[in-house]
């Protein structure tokens, strides 16, 4: 009866080990399914095309060379490691390589996310905090770097988190996980800024003698954290142009992903806002002042910028997990019941087992479905008229930018804001948007324009219409064509 028991244990035990592997299978096999809906945003054109320009060069961009408004403006790429991975993806596999890039990043994100709450957590309730944290995150889950870095971003705060939950501090080889942030993508300045919060939440309750000393640990891991988040090509410029977005004021309320969550009707995040406080309220949670902070930054982040989302979904289930594991009415596993080698290498063979069966998927499903870019942003046949009547200046709409980048166009402007600057951005979508129709004629005359290229369902198509001196010359559902009218 005891030996059943204990195998019985012993089971259960390596199948809770595989729990988070399965979760990330399925999260990987269902963003595989749906992979065109990752392929929204055309940033990430120039986001292969500047990973190709590194591959090609050997050498990083420390300048603009796409855009005829800013030829030779300084500009650094801080998510250059994202960017040559899926250059090299594109190059091996089509879109197809981005988008499988894309899924094994959210499938790792998934999996980690399970993996550091099971330390607290039931895996049932491991489980659902995952799924939720990925159906939150659906509007920004795109073939982009922001993507790569979440898993890292994952795994730097939960080590933060475990390290605040033992009262002690974070180990120091873990600092290589910054440096692959930083090079990943410019969100690591959040793993910086958290470092700081965290080290009170372990601080608090201490006697305080033990609380200068824990200080001191905690800041002497910050100082080391930032020094390797400074460990790539850029160094120390590394840390401006991750910071350099956040000085765009006014114009981070008109790109999309900087707006705030919008209320206005019903969303995933107005309800986890709403079930937070539900699981507060049921629960009974009492939390120190520090995680009330914590969770309150990550929500005021999510409300101040919905890109902000996912930060939010994946990091909060992290700072709650060790108060709601202490109220929990079940017992926990115990994830070390079987050490033996043998339990161990069934583990191992069951993971390869996964990975082997979503590979062998993946084949297959490549063999028949062929991935497309979202067509709104991709105006081929414009396009395809344009470089045919040689226009050298088109004056495009900002969702167009990457694509012209993506086939060696140079562009007026593109999704690189901080570039661009404030007042250039929003001068620019003033004009097209017909908030200030007077501005496009200056601009078009400004930069010696002899084409536009703009949205269909944009303003400034009419306005150029009306416009003296311009002339449409064509017209699909995806975008509108201007030149002058002494053009041939």
């Amino acid at each position: 009866m005891s030996l059943s028991f204990a195998n019985s244990i012993a089971v259960q035990s390596r199948a809770r080990a595989l729990v988070p592997l399965c979760v990330g299978a399925g999260a990987y096999l269902f963003f595989l399914c749906v992979g065109d809906t990752l392929l929204q945003d055309s940033d990430s054109f120039w986001q292969i095309k500047i990973g190709q320009w590194i591959l090609d060069h050997r050498a990083l961009p420390y300048t603009d060379f796409y855009s005829f408004t800013r030829p030779g403006a300084p500009w650094v790429s801080t998510s250059w490691l994202s960017q040559v991975a899926f250059a090299l993806s594109y190059t091996q596999w089509g879109w197809a390589g981005p988008v499988i890039l894309t899924a094994v990043a959210v499938a790792l994100s998934a999996a980690v996310l399970v993996y550091l709450l099971d330390a607290h957590l039931e895996m049932p309730r491991s489980v659902l905090f995952a799924m939720l944290a990925v159906v939150l995150s659906l509007h920004h889950i795109l073939a982009r770097p922001h993507m790569l870095a979440l898993p890292v971003m994952i795994a730097w705060v939960g080590m933060l988190m475990a390290a605040a939950d033992r009262r002690g501090t974070p180990s120091w080889h873990w600092l290589p996980l910054m440096s692959l942030w930083a090079n990943l993508h410019g969100g690591f300045a959040l793993g910086l800024a958290l470092i700081g919060p965290m080290s009170f939440v372990a601080l608090w309750g201490l006697e305080s003698n033990k609380q200068v000393r824990l200080l001191l640990r905690w800041f002497l891991f910050g100082v080391a954290a930032l020094a390797a988040s400074c460990v790539t090509p850029y160094g120390w410029r590394t840390l401006l142009g991750a910071t350099n977005i956040l000085n765009l004021g006014e114009l981070l309320t008109v790109i999309s992903e900087w707006s705030p969550a919008n209320f206005a009707s019903f969303t995933a995040f107005e309800g986890a806002l709403l079930g937070l406080i539900a699981i507060g309220l049921y629960r009974g949670l009492t939390l120190s002042p520090p995680r009330i902070l914590l969770i309150l930054l990550l929500t005021w982040m999510a409300l101040s910028h919905v890109r902000s989302i996912e930060a939010f979904a994946f990091l909060v289930p992290l700072v709650l997990a060790k108060p709601l594991g202490e109220k929990s009415s079940l017992p926990q596993a115990d994830a070390q019941t079987d050490e033996s080698w043998p339990a161990r290498y069934l583990t191992a063979a069951g993971a390869l087992m996964i990975v082997a069966a979503s590979w062998t998927s993946t084949s297959i499903f490549m063999s028949h479905h062929r991935f497309n870019f979202t067509m709104d942003q991709t105006p081929v046949a414009a396009t395809d008229l344009l470089e045919k009547r040689g226009a050298q200046r088109i004056f495009n709409a900002y969702r167009f930018g990457g694509y012209l980048i993506g086939r060696d166009i140079p562009v007026f402007i593109d999704g690189r804001a901080e570039l661009y600057g404030e007042k250039f951005v929003m001068d620019f979508f003033k004009a097209t948007e017909g908030k200030k129709p007077e501005l496009l004629p200056r601009m078009l005359e400004e930069y010696r324009i002899d084409a536009t290229l703009l949205a269909a369902d944009a303003p400034g198509p009419q306005i150029l219409d009306h416009l003296k001196g311009w002339k449409r010359i064509y017209a699909d559902d995806i975008a509108v064509i201007h030149v002058r009218e002494d053009a041939p």
